[in-house]
């Protein structure tokens, strides 16, 4: 799964590149200044977790277990889910959505706890 995650690491940094050159030069015009903070704050944890899960393909080939396998699900979810809502609130001003948003941040929160307890369960 190494492979696996670093792939989707990598596509998912990639990506979050993409989301924000289309807030920075897309949106700048067409957005509220809030809402355009509000995609730039989806793009950054987009990114810091893309990396995050290039940091879980590491782990995984470190110390192979379930709870590394479950950090990289739940920085997948957590992109998702928190990202992924901003991204919609920011476009659309759907304000339901940022009820669903600290779902996706309690997925990233966990992913980053879960991915310690892999590497002590791990550790020699």
């Amino acid at each position: 799964m190494v492979v696996g995650w670093f792939a989707t690491g990598a596509l998912l940094c990639g990506l979050g590149v993409v989301l924000g050159a289309f807030g920075a030069h897309g949106l700048r015009d067409r957005l509220a200044t809030d809402m355009l903070a509000v995609f730039e704050t989806g793009v950054r944890y987009h990114l810091i977790h893309g990396i995050g899960l290039i940091v879980v393909a590491w782990a995984t080939s470190r110390w192979p277990n379930h709870w590394v396998e479950s950090a990289g699900w739940l920085f997948v979810v957590g992109i998702l889910i928190f990202s992924g809502s901003l991204y919609v609130l920011a476009i659309s001003g759907v304000r339901w959505l940022g009820a669903v948003t600290p779902v996706g941040g309690v997925c990233l929160i966990l992913g980053w706890c879960v991915l310690a307890i892999g590497a002590c369960r791990g550790a020699p």
